[in-house]
């Protein structure tokens, strides 16, 4: 992989991470009216984490879009 992917991957792996956790602690909020500590913070973390890098390695793969319109 060239420099430029890698940087581009990790560019959208943070942005889709951050906007993850915002998205879950304002659903974390909105929806319990809890106060948002490091705990929740972690939580709302641990929780887009695997969101981020599924999107990341499947969804946003070069090769995701040939296959699904393949079929």
């Amino acid at each position: 992989m060239k420099r430029k992917h890698i940087i581009r991957l990790v560019e959208f792996f943070v942005v889709g991470l951050i906007f993850g956790i915002v998205e879950d602690l304002l659903a974390i909020t909105l929806s319990t009216g809890a106060k948002i500590t490091g705990k929740t913070i972690l939580i709302a973390f641990l929780v887009a984490l695997p969101f981020a890098i599924f999107s990341e390695l499947v969804v946003d793969h070069p090769d995701f879009k040939e296959k699904i319109l393949k079929k």
